[in-house]
């Protein structure tokens, strides 16, 4: 720290200093030491804002990766056509539909039960009677639900709604109805002839049909009761009789005006006969239509009231009645005349049934159905449609068959990968700019950061990484799982070689060969591990060589690889380049040989060469048996001089083309096959007869707990016998001790060699040992031992916490272990996406359009299946981020939040010591200056002091 000299110019002056500027200037000097601190957190800040940024980014592409890989995502849904759109229009097709085509034919529609009363003059008209009358409905076989007009006086009726005192309209009816939830809906319909009320049932098709099964509904204007007749016909036994039905009325109960006439003529010939209201209402007491009916029928004074026609009252069905004449005389000569002009005070609503409720009725696939309702759903798995029309008549008189085609959502697809290419090409664009300087040329805030070259990394190595086209099931990873000798499995590529594989050695004498490869004799042979580098092994080409000089006539090929996949007799590949002496070099392609000969065995190689047609090679072949698993191909100059083999080999045994890798996940091993050829040419068929052995794991159950007063103890078990081996490991926390681990490897070394269960209860009851629990073996009915585990504390401080590790090999369950075809893409190149130098991908949808085109599910494989590109990718994307504590950005985000925190903690320290030092040295500083400016007041008090003693300067002429 440097220095600060204070200025008081002349001490003297009496001026002082300027105290605000001398603090500042020292707090100045001071807070250079918080310098270094603030310029890391400023870098570090920076180094915040841009991990949050690719933080973003790599979110975005991880949401992205999430739509393809997620099995409701983009691949599972599904799109749909029509071929008539007027008759069925596709309205959803979920990820439950599959690819295909459906023939639909639609006999009729669905529909809804609906009907209406009879018009009134507007809506603001009111229903007669201060109860105005009622209605009564039922849907179906439901409870019926009474509807009535006005306030209910007394106990309101049960299942019976009121619309409420003043609520006498069309409107307050259909109010009642709407919220009674009877399942009916109404509507006030108003048009230029009047005002009605609609009921619609709210329940489609046939079970949604309604009753109105009475109605005394009526409005307040008069209605004239005028006939309609029907005139009688014929003669003799097959006449009919002629009838005058009369204008409905609410009930027969209902009053009529008193005044009136009804005249009725029966026949053409016949006198009209009158009939008067008054007269009715003297004869029968009253005006009702059963008081008309029973003038008409009875007789007044013991004389008939009216002869020739009879009357009677007839239900319409929708709740009200009508008076029915019916003439005495069949056919014409009955036929009735009727006018009227008797009044029904209150007009009748009577509810006239416009639609009758209906099931649709259709065909799926020659399928007869039915629905109640024209949205269809579940007919055809995962699919939803709408019937619009009946479908038309074809020429035949069928009828059309509307074409229903689903198929995967191609343009779905392609838009997400288009997404994930463009939100993965930000976040590599994001990456790389890091690498660099920024716009005023310094470096930017992640230059040169292992965390930006660790993702990096992780990025290319992934979006790179080839695809599993298939996998096995998985086993514990590591729980001592071995395979079961002689168990196998056979893979074939394509069109290629079938290659069995076989846990174990080949049998006594014996070698790889003829397609059957062994895992061996090694330390992991009976492994997944073992097994995988089997099929590595196989997978290549091996390479024949050509024995011989240049200036030599003779030599041979040889098939000496014990280890070839195809043995003593394989089929080769490749080509055999021949020159002899000085002539032109030719060439022998195996696809030549396989085509004149039928296989490219060395002796078909032969039989080619020596073939008198292929004379021009200018040599001989012969293959010799060498009896010991190997044959050899044996060239000769057909020249006697001047006639020496030049051979180039470019000869193979080909490989199988497929590679494996062994994946564990979340403790989980699995056996992955990647096929080396894209496509469905390089498309895997796989058998698995692999069998595995799975030790029985050691588990703990603590079986006693323990009390204020007793110690905790549990149990450890079981081995089937007590002179099996165990193996793994023992972990126990005793309170909140320390962990201690035992391994069985340990307790053989201490115990004399041997890992049993007395060995492990010998090894914890050692006095030396003091694990702070003891161990005691229970022999268990069924014969199996078990450990019991006791803590030697009481109480919670004495809780035992067991992890076993621990596995009896001799107490094994066998399963097999199958395979899933997964996908027969290996790789984004596949899908049209490649690899940029820069990182960055390219897209070309027209590739990936035909892919999905042609495999579909193979595309839905790769992102999806157990250990695909996909589900690997995401799962980097995931550990790679900020959103997880142990992520590359992650970790990154919390190193830098760890050093700003102690960096903040400093700086805040530093400011509490610098504020401490302003306040004191301002006090000081205050005092300095307030004596430097009495100063020269001191002093001239000092001047004349000393003047006064010494007589100084007392005159300016002496004296």
């Amino acid at each position: 720290m440097g220095t600060v000299g204070l200025s008081f110019g002349s001490p003297t002056s009496g001026t002082g200093f300027d105290v605000s500027s001398t603090v500042a200037e020292i707090m100045s000097n001071l807070e250079n030491v918080e310098t270094p601190w603030k310029n890391q957190l400023s870098s570090l800040d920076s180094q915040d804002t841009a991990i949050s940024s690719l933080g973003t980014l790599l979110s975005s592409v991880s949401t992205d990766m999430g739509a393809l890989t997620q099995f409701d995502g983009v691949m599972a849904q599904k799109v749909g056509s029509s071929s008539d759109t007027n008759v069925l229009e596709l309205t959803g097709a979920t990820s439950a539909a599959t690819a295909g085509t459906h023939s639909v034919e639609v006999k009729n529609l669905a529909q809804s039960a609906s009907g209406y009363l009879a018009e009134i003059q507007n809506s603001s008209s009111t229903l007669a009677g201060s109860i105005g009358g009622s209605v009564t409905l039922q849907l179906g076989n439901g409870t019926a639900q009474t509807f009535t007009m006005g306030q209910a006086t007394g106990t309101p009726a049960s299942n019976t709604v009121y619309t409420g005192s003043g609520a006498d309209t069309l409107s307050s009816l259909a109010s009642a109805i709407n919220s009674s939830g009877i399942g009916i809906s109404a509507n006030v319909l108003t048009d230029a002839t009047g005002t009605r009320l609609s009921l619609v049932s709210g329940t489609p098709g046939a079970s949604g049909n309604f009753t109105v099964t009475s109605n005394s509904l009526s409005a307040a204007a008069s209605n004239t009761l005028s006939a309609t007749v029907t005139a009688g016909t014929g003669t003799g036994s097959s006449a009919t009789t002629s009838t005058a039905l009369m204008t409905a009325v609410a009930s027969a109960t209902e009053t009529l005006s008193s005044t009136g006439i009804l005249s009725v003529t029966v026949g053409s010939g016949g006198s009209a006969q009158q009939i008067n209201m008054s007269d009715v209402s003297t004869a029968e007491g009253g005006t009702t239509l059963t008081d008309l009916q029973n003038y008409i029928n009875g007789t007044t004074n013991g004389n008939p009231n009216v002869t020739g026609f009879s009357a009677s009252i007839v239900p319409n069905g929708d709740g009200t009645v009508s008076l029915e004449l019916t003439s005495g005389t069949a056919g014409s000569a009955g036929t009735l005349a009727v006018s009227s002009n008797v009044a029904d005070p209150a007009t009748a609503l009577a509810y006239t049934s416009t639609v009758t409720g209906t099931n649709a009725n259709l065909t799926v696939d020659g399928v007869n159905l039915t629905s109640a309702s024209n949205t269809i759903s579940g007919l055809i798995p995962g699919v939803s449609f709408q019937l619009l029309a009946p479908s038309a008549a074809e020429s035949d008189g069928s009828l059309e068959q509307v074409q229903v085609v689903i198929g995967n959502d191609n343009t779905g697809v392609e838009s997400a990968v288009n997404q994930f290419v463009s939100d993965y090409n930000a976040l590599i664009s994001g990456v790389n700019a890091q690498e660099g300087l920024t716009s005023s040329g310094t470096p930017e805030p992640l230059f040169g950061s292992p965390t930006l070259s660790l993702l990096q990394q992780e990025l290319l190595n992934n979006i790179d990484a080839n695809n599993p086209n298939g996998y096995m099931d998985s086993v514990t990873a590591d729980a001592g799982v071995t395979l079961t000798g002689s168990s196998s499995m056979t893979i074939q590529a394509g069109s290629g070689p079938k290659v069995t594989f076989v846990v174990g050695a080949p049998p006594s004498g014996g070698s790889n060969g003829d397609g059957t490869f062994y895992t061996g004799t090694g330390s992991d042979y009976n492994t997944l591990a073992g097994l995988a580098a089997a099929i590595n092994t196989a997978a290549e080409n091996t390479p024949i060589a050509y024995t011989g000089g240049s200036s030599s006539d003779t030599g041979s090929l040889t098939a000496t690889n014990t280890s070839l996949l195809t043995g003593t007799t394989p089929e080769l590949g490749g080509e055999l380049t021949i020159q002899v002496g000085k002539g032109s070099p030719q060439t022998v392609s195996m696809d030549d040989v396989d085509t004149a000969e039928g296989g490219t065995t060395l002796t078909d190689i032969a039989t080619y060469i020596n073939d008198p047609s292929n004379s021009s090679l200018g040599v001989t072949a012969t293959v010799t048996d060498n009896g010991d698993g190997t044959s050899t191909l044996s060239l000769s100059s057909a020249t006697l001089s001047g006639g020496a083999l030049t051979i180039d080999s470019g000869l193979v045994i080909p490989g199988s083309g497929v590679s494996a890798g062994v994946a564990t996940n979340n403790g989980q091993s699995s056996l992955t096959l990647a096929s080396q050829t894209s496509g469905s040419s390089g498309a895997l068929t796989v058998t698995s007869a692999i069998r595995a052995s799975t030790p029985t794991a050691f588990s703990y159950s603590d079986t006693q707990g323990y009390t204020a007063t007793t110690a905790d103890s549990g149990t450890l078990g079981s081995a089937l016998s007590s002179t099996d081996t165990l193996t793994g490991s023992l972990t126990v926390n005793v309170g909140t001790g320390a962990s201690q681990t035992i391994n069985m490897s340990d307790v053989a070394q201490a115990e004399g060699g041997s890992a049993t269960l007395t060995d492990l209860q010998n090894y914890i009851n050692d006095p030396n040992n003091s694990f702070g629990f003891s161990a005691l073996i229970v022999n268990n009915t069924n014969g199996s031992q078990s450990l019991t585990l006791t803590s030697n504390t009481v109480g919670s401080t004495g809780a035992l916490s067991v992890t076993s590790s621990l596995y009896d090999p001799e107490d094994i369950t066998v399963s097999s272990l199958g395979y899933t075809n997964s996908s027969d893409i290996d790789s984004l190149t596949t899908l049209g996406i490649s690899v940029n130098n820069d990182g960055s991908l390219t897209f070309d949808a027209n590739s990936l359009d035909s892919i999905l085109n042609t495999d579909y599910a193979s595309v839905a494989g790769f992102f999806q299946n157990t250990d695909s590109w996909g589900q690997s990718f995401s799962n980097m994307l995931t550990n790679a981020g900020s959103s997880t504590s142990t992520g590359i950005l992650g970790l990154a985000k919390n190193a830098n939040s760890t050093t700003e925190s102690v960096l903040n903690a400093e700086v805040s320290k530093e400011q509490t010591y610098i504020s401490a030092q302003q306040s004191s040295l301002t006090t000081e500083l205050n005092q300095a200056n307030q004596i430097m400016q009495e100063l020269p007041s001191q002093l001239q008090g000092i001047n004349e002091l000393y003047s006064a003693v010494t007589g100084y300067n007392q005159g300016t002429s002496g004296g």
